[in-house]
């Protein structure tokens, strides 16, 4: 398994073909308390770089972008009842969704944990 980082605060969790996808720690410490989490479709085709999903805290809306092309597999059902997870546990429980890796070589361009943390200094 395999943890990267983008610049706009997504991080993927590799495993195999699957690439799990949420906003880091530091996304969320900027965002503030989180109270609703838009979904992409499962089945949905996305780009890298488009708009995947949506997080609304008390300050602000923001998007969450597909740091890699892919097929939506699954999304995290449990943040519709419980979007505080996302301030609770960002990188853990609080996944958004799960693609499937349509073209590795975009995950070159992406940050291991040092970088991110460098990135965010």
């Amino acid at each position: 398994m395999t943890v990267l980082y983008t610049t706009d605060h997504e991080w993927l969790r590799i495993e195999g073909d699957t690439a799990t996808i949420g906003i880091t720690g530091y996304a969320q410490s900027q965002l503030g308390d989180v109270v609703f989490v838009e979904l992409p479709k499962v089945g949905s085709q996305l780009t890298k770089a488009q708009a995947a999903a949506v997080v609304e805290s008390v300050k602000a809306a923001s998007d969450v972008y597909a740091p890699i092309t892919g097929e939506v597999l699954e999304v995290n059902e449990a943040l519709g009842a419980e979007p505080a997870l996302v301030n609770s546990d960002a990188e853990g429980k609080a996944w958004i969704f799960k693609l499937r890796i349509a073209d590795r070589s975009e995950l070159e361009g992406l940050m291991d944990e040092a970088a991110y943390k460098a990135h965010t200094a």
